[in-house]
């Protein structure tokens, strides 16, 4: 046993107190001779007997109240196993790191990692000499014991929050499996955090559960180096227009800006980069913020970008305790404008025209800087097109077509082409359910269905879609109603793997795609290709009515996924391993990869001249070159931190 406060027992002495006074005021008897009383003599003997033994008795029980009462105040404490910084038998010990960005966060001029360090460096010499020591990160790896105590602190010192890291649970898991292997009786986890609920996600608590109770007396220490009111703002992920645009086409850049304790207004700038990493402000925007709050941002449009790969970053300006979720950055990959097969019945002009305009004004196309060029063609002239020179191709309500043409139809999707078949009045059941065509649609056609009263129309409720992501920042604000659909048809039976995109309000659907080979089909129970005299009695629907934004915009992100604008990943989690697709034409025997903190990797192209780049764990924009500048290659992808990764909220 040892105390906390030894000198406060030399209180003890002061049970001399109740002695001294025991002696002092003990009274002497007097001696008088009453001969009639002699017969008491006996009972006052054992009366004095009984008092004395009485008079000890108390006497020892004040004196071991004042003896309690030191050793009180001295708080004893008992060493056992398992307890913090033993200094006598040897212990395996897992000092467990929270590395992920969250710990970066700076308080009283020191961030959240420096503040572990300092503990674990005040804690590490106070264990015992002999003991094993692991000192574990949130970087991927199995954990080790380390050679020696210097070792260790070595390892503490070159400790970093760079990477996405991992939950403080699944390094938990690691050093208990760890410990269990060692041949020391004691063991002992200390886990240094900022307490912060994403570091605290557990995939398997059962699992965990059992591995502790498996490893019985080890010892679980929590560090918390966190701080209660953590002031901090983030942007979120960006939603770009598309990863892959076509020539002139405008980028559109958003985010949202998060607040946790801080409030006021933050400028919020967009930057675009050139080839030789120089940066220009392209726009900004103010934002006023409370705390608590997530504001949307929304950025001037970038114009004007040429052929080749674009990079670029989002910043807020302002000064907050965590840094890394103060930037955002992107790539884009700009191509020649992609080429689209209109095909429609006659007369072709008029049934393409609104459908063509939505997707490309005939003033973008005149001053290039529309994102498609349309070729309008007949169904009749369809079997004389070369239809692997385009992109997509868009059958505008088809009529029966021959098989063979639906067979090259097939061919084009297969290969990685973008099929949109858009159902109308020309649709027949028996045309549209023979086996060729049933090979490209959805399903077995079943049915025309009228919705004379107009109380039918579209909705995107469900937006998980990517041609629906434009919608979910005005979820339950879109006006489907204004523009109402009097016929679509129905499908009996949808074949295997086909997803509803978008239904009707009555849930009967109304756009479905079908993944077919490489490429996609998309289906749509409704025309878009109406003439505008058609009478009242033969409308189909009135989506291309005044105002008619939200179909506008579904159009346009249709026609977005059907051409694969973002076929090749170029914008990366950090920490996932990123491929570059590389022309099959052209062979190197390595690349020349730039990371953001100004190292140079080199890994070498696949048999499919795929370029893998795993080192992916710093955000920020990575540059990939080979070949020189003349038939070389010059690509590029980016990489950011999750916003959980930054999310501060404790547990």
């Amino acid at each position: 046993m040892e105390f906390v406060n030894p000198a406060i027992l030399m209180g003890v002495g002061l049970a001399a107190i109740p002695v001294v006074l025991h002696l002092i005021m003990r009274q002497q008897p007097k001696l008088l001779e009453f001969p009639a009383l002699r017969f008491l003599q006996a009972r006052q003997q054992s009366n004095r007997r009984r008092m004395k033994l009485r008079h000890w008795i108390l006497l020892a029980l004040r004196v071991l109240a004042i003896c309690l009462l030191a050793m009180a105040l001295a708080r004893p404490s008992i060493r056992a196993a398992g307890m913090l910084g033993d200094s006598e038998a040897p212990t395996a010990a897992a000092m467990i790191f929270d590395t992920s960005p969250r710990m970066a966060y700076r308080h009283e001029n020191k961030t959240r990692l420096e503040a572990a360090q300092d503990i674990s460096r005040w804690l590490l010499p106070r264990l015992p000499a002999e003991s094993q020591l692991a000192i574990i990160d949130a970087n991927p790896g199995d954990p080790v014991f380390q050679i020696d105590q210097s070792t260790a602190l070595q390892r503490i010192d070159r400790l970093d929050t760079a990477g996405p890291g991992r939950p403080v649970a699944e390094l938990l898991e690691g050093a208990l499996r760890l410990l269990k292997e060692s041949p020391l009786t004691r063991k002992e986890v200390y886990i240094f955090t900022d307490l912060s609920q994403p570091a605290w996600q557990v995939d398997s608590p059962e699992r965990l559960h059992q591995q502790l109770a498996e490893l019985k007396g080890v010892g679980v220490y929590v560090i918390d180096v966190g701080v209660t009111d953590p002031r901090n703002l983030s942007l979120d992920e960006l939603q770009l227009s598309g990863q892959t645009l076509a020539r002139n086409s405008p980028l559109r850049v958003g985010t949202a800006l998060n607040s946790e304790g801080m409030q006021g207004s933050f400028l919020v700038e967009l930057y675009l980069s050139d080839a030789a990493g120089q940066s220009e402000k392209r726009g900004e925007l103010t934002i006023e913020i409370a705390p608590g709050e997530s504001k949307s941002v929304d950025l001037p449009l970038i114009t004007g970008l040429t052929e080749g790969t674009h990079q670029g970053f989002v910043r807020f300006v302002g000064d907050d305790s965590l840094s890394i979720d103060n930037t955002r950055y992107f790539t884009v990959q700009v191509k020649p404008p992609w080429k689209v097969l209109v095909v429609a019945s006659a007369p072709i002009d008029e049934r393409a025209e609104n459908f063509t305009q939505a997707l490309a004004p005939s003033e973008f196309r005149r001053n290039g800087q529309a994102r498609y060029e349309f070729d309008v063609a007949s169904f009749a002239d369809l079997p004389k097109r070369n239809v692997e020179d385009y992109a997509a191709i868009c059958l505008l309500d088809p009529p029966a077509i021959d098989e063979d043409v639906w067979q090259r139809l097939g061919d084009f999707a297969r290969a990685g082409g973008g099929l949109g078949i858009f159902l109308g009045p020309a649709a027949t059941i028996a045309g549209m359910n023979t086996p060729a065509a049933q090979g490209l649609l959805p399903g077995l056609l079943d049915r025309q269905a009228f919705y004379p009263n107009g109380t039918i129309y579209l909705t995107t409720g469900e937006d998980q879609h990517p041609m629906l992501a434009r919608f979910r920042s005005r979820r339950g604000q879109i006006p489907w109603e204004d523009f109402p659909i009097y016929r679509a048809w129905q499908f009996d039976k949808l074949h295997d793997g086909v997803g509803v995109v978008a239904s009707l309000v009555n849930n009967r659907p109304a756009l479905l795609e079908r993944p077919f080979g490489k490429g996609r089909v998309v289906t749509m129970t409704t025309p878009v290709s109406e003439l505008s005299d058609t009478s009242e009695d033969d409308r189909w629907n009135q989506l291309w009515g005044v105002g008619s934004w939200p179909f506008f915009t579904l159009t346009n992100e249709l026609m977005l996924y059907l051409v694969g604008s973002d076929e090749g990943q170029l914008n990366y989690a950090a920490g996932q391993t990123a491929v570059l697709h590389i022309d099959p034409t052209k062979r190197f025997s390595t690349v020349l990869v730039s990371t953001p903190r100004g190292e140079s990797l080199r890994p070498s192209p696949n048999q499919q001249n795929d370029v893998l780049v795993t080192a992916t764990g710093t955000p920020g924009n990575y540059r990939v070159r080979a070949g020189g500048d003349t038939d070389g290659i010059n690509l590029g992808f980016s990489a950011n931190l999750s916003a959980e990764a930054s999310r501060l909220n404790r547990v």
